[in-house]
């Protein structure tokens, strides 16, 4: 089948809803992979003379022996709710930048632009919502208490009551301390992101030019490729992110634990 067809354009309201509903699916089933590598970042296990660090496994283990499997989970509203308002920003920004940035006798964008218009795509996500988002996230995530016990309360209970104190007890900045570590973080995730996409898709389509749409499958490998290229290039930007984020951890995070 040509790839000329007239095929009619999916539209922006489209893209929104099925990149918040996948986005929504990522949050689920990533969730515990990111709250155990926020206490791995936080973590001072490894640090006395003649110890470890404590790895991944043991890292998850530990907080569902101690804190039920639902500890996993913490923060997963924060980050549900930011959801679709951070996909509307992320493609709604890429195009625009894009647009910009494409040739205007031709229309076509080079791999430098596309590169400049995710960068520029993940700065406008970072600050306007990932920075409050992140936050809030983290602060969550970093609470040791059991969802079993009724009478270990939590600092914050959930995502809402989290802004609220925050804002309260520290400031509307606290929200977005850090930003320009998340601006960075999140610019060269989609920067990286979205030119590994679209010139891996190229090539398939390259190799394969009777085909008008790609299979599901390649779609997967080609978001699992690209989506592995921002973790790989911040992920010590994302470390230090967390640790200010989570400054506050003498009121709320119980040092005399081995965490």
């Amino acid at each position: 089948m040509s790839r000329s067809g007239n095929k009619k354009p999916v539209g922006f309201a489209t893209h929104i809803t099925a990149g918040g509903i996948a986005g929504a699916m990522e949050a689920l089933c990533c969730q515990p992979l990111d709250t155990i590598k926020v206490r791995m970042q936080l973590s001072k296990s490894g640090m006395a003379p003649g110890t470890k660090p404590r790895g991944f496994i043991d890292t998850g283990l530990m907080i569902i022996r101690r804190e039920t499997p639902l500890a996993l989970y913490k923060g997963l509203g924060a980050v549900l709710s930011g959801i679709v308002p951070k996909m509307a920003i992320r493609f709604a920004s890429f195009e625009t930048y894009k647009g910009w940035l494409a040739d205007k006798a031709t229309g076509q964008t080079s791999v430098g632009s596309i590169f400049i218009a995710g960068l520029a795509a993940g700065t406008t996500e970072a600050v306007a919502v990932v920075c409050p988002m992140e936050v809030v996230k983290i602060r969550l995530q970093a609470q040791q208490h059991s969802l079993a016990d009724p009478l270990e309360a939590p600092r914050y209970r959930n995502a809402g009551h989290a802004v609220y104190t925050i804002v309260r007890e520290e400031g509307l900045s606290t929200l977005y301390r850090g930003v320009s570590l998340t601006a960075l973080r999140q610019a060269t995730n989609q920067g990286a992101n979205f030119t590994a996409y679209q010139e891996l898709k190229k090539l398939a389509h390259l190799y394969q030019p009777d085909l008008a749409d790609l299979p599901s499958y390649q779609h997967m490998v080609i978001g699992l490729i690209s989506g592995a290229m921002g973790p790989f290039s911040n992920a010590p930007i994302d470390t230090i992110k967390t640790r200010k984020y989570n400054d506050r951890v003498p009121v709320y995070f119980d040092n005399s634990r081995t965490n």
